[in-house]
């Protein structure tokens, strides 16, 4: 019989189960451990199963909420991984890192109120993607062949999206990635404990089941230029998701000092090139004692608490606001703290101190306050005068943020690009280049996962309906 509103809104939120910190913030292995099928069942009969489904509006990719969530209460785990995967090419991975939030848990009915506790959407999809990936054949319906070609340029959360849907859709697709290695940020930007290297391969694979070809060690922009993909290559359409990759410095004085690094650099030979796994894996990394890490969004929290797992006695975040403003997810804020990282809050460097021999060995700061609010609404850190200060630290790594890579805009000068150099594109994703789509990154600035995903999907459909208005290029 089913449960009644006052039966569902009487069960507590069930946590997600997770390593000891003093133990995992040793090693690379995975935080989080997943919900067992019960307490997946309990959580999902939290779901009140509103007729106005509020949580299916923050959801960038549109997936059905209730209903797999309904399907996971019931235990048609089948069922709720068809409804999953049909809305979601890589849930997996979203229902992982994605900051579900501030998006669809945020509308939940149940987060009104002063100690309102959301569905834990998020932990029941990494729930229903992984009991799928061992369960179950998810091989997805394809189309018949349509007879067009597409060239998806970038292999991460918008690339493979994009393509996974025009798969599916019946084209020929080809997705582009410039490293060793397709998942994009994916693979490269997020560490092992937080989005393990098999979930990324198991979602690239099937999207490969559904024809999807991806060839890596290609710059576009320097191999093919884009003309070249839509002249003499025969594709109908490209879509650009290549990211946004350029790091951003503070420009203070000492940053090119030995031992500052950029998240991305540092990040790459982590992750990408496993230098957590030396002497398997022969990638040089500066392993600190004493690591400041500089920013306040997920990659700065990716850094720290990678520098705690390579060895750092010390590991400390330095943020300019409060926590309060912080933008990394409240997660991985708690687990950092579990950790036992460092936060230095309302603090900004304002000088990288080296050695005699050029190396680092201190990052000056001064304390801040917070003034009126800013351009993002957020309230203004404003300098406290003689609050000046050391940080002792052997390695500093810079994770402000990142910038458009003019690589491969600046050989596609008919593509219009705004201000900061982000393509631009309407709310299709069809850029002023008629054929050219893009999306994530590039198109918007850095920003999540699962936006990233939104205008993949986004711009697959509005692809799709352009090149059904056209011949393909083999019969022009």
């Amino acid at each position: 019989m089913p449960l009644t509103a006052r039966e569902r809104m009487a069960i507590a939120r069930q946590k997600m189960p997770e390593r000891a910190p003093d133990v995992r913030n040793r090693d690379f292995h995975e935080v989080n451990l997943g919900y067992h099928q019960s307490l997946a069942a309990l959580e999902a009969d939290r779901c009140l199963q509103c007729k106005d489904s509020k949580c299916v509006g923050g959801c960038p990719v549109g997936i059905d909420i209730p209903g797999f969530l309904e399907r996971v209460s019931a235990g048609d785990l089948k069922g709720a991984a068809e409804l999953l995967l049909a809305a979601n090419a890589l849930p997996g991975i979203t229902g992982r890192v994605c900051p579900q939030e501030e998006q669809c848990e945020q509308l939940c009915i149940r987060a009104k109120g002063k100690n309102g506790q959301p569905v834990a959407i998020g932990h029941l999809e990494r729930f229903v993607a992984d009991w799928a990936r061992e369960n179950l054949d998810i091989r997805q319906l394809v189309a018949p062949p349509t007879g067009y070609r597409v060239a998806v340029v970038g292999s991460g959360p918008a690339g493979l999206t994009c393509s996974g849907e025009l798969a599916r859709k019946g084209h020929d697709v080809t997705v582009f990635e410039a490293l060793h290695q397709p998942g994009g940020v994916l693979t490269y930007g997020i560490p092992e404990f937080r989005l393990p290297n098999h979930i990324i391969d198991a979602e690239v694979d099937r999207l490969r089941q559904m024809g999807v070809k991806i060839v890596c060690n290609v710059v576009i922009g320097r191999t093919f230029t884009i003309d070249e993909l839509l002249k003499e290559e025969g594709y109908d359409a490209v879509f650009v998701a290549n990211g946004a990759g350029l790091p951003v410095f503070m420009n203070i004085p000492g940053e090119n000092l030995k031992g500052v690094y950029s998240a991305n650099e540092y990040l790459t030979r982590s992750n990408l090139m496993r230098a957590y796994e030396f002497p398997r894996f022969d990638t040089p990394i500066i392993r600190g004692e004493r690591v400041a890490v500089v920013g306040g969004g997920n990659v700065a929290m990716d850094s720290v608490r990678t520098a705690k797992r390579l060895g750092a006695k010390e590991a400390t975040l330095v943020y300019r606001r409060s926590r309060a403003e912080m933008p990394a997810r409240v997660e991985e804020v708690h687990h950092a703290e579990d950790e036992g990282i460092v936060f230095e809050l309302l603090c900004n460097p304002i000088r990288v101190l080296g050695s005699e021999d050029g190396w680092v060995r201190g990052l000056q700061c001064v304390r801040m306050e917070l003034g009126e609010p800013d351009d993002s609404g957020r309230r203004r850190p404003v300098p406290i005068r003689g609050s000046e200060f050391v940080i002792d630290s052997d390695l500093v790594i810079m994770a402000i943020g990142t910038r458009a890579n003019p690589l491969l805009t600046s050989t596609t000068p008919d593509l219009k690009l705004n201000k900061w150099g982000y393509i631009e594109v309407d709310e299709a994703g069809a850029t002023s280049k008629p054929g050219v789509y893009a999306g994530g990154d590039i198109a918007r600035g850095s920003a999540t996962v699962i936006l990233a995903m939104g205008d993949g999907k986004r711009a697959a459909a509005s692809i799709d309906q352009y090149l059904r208005g056209r011949p393909p290029t083999s019969q022009r």
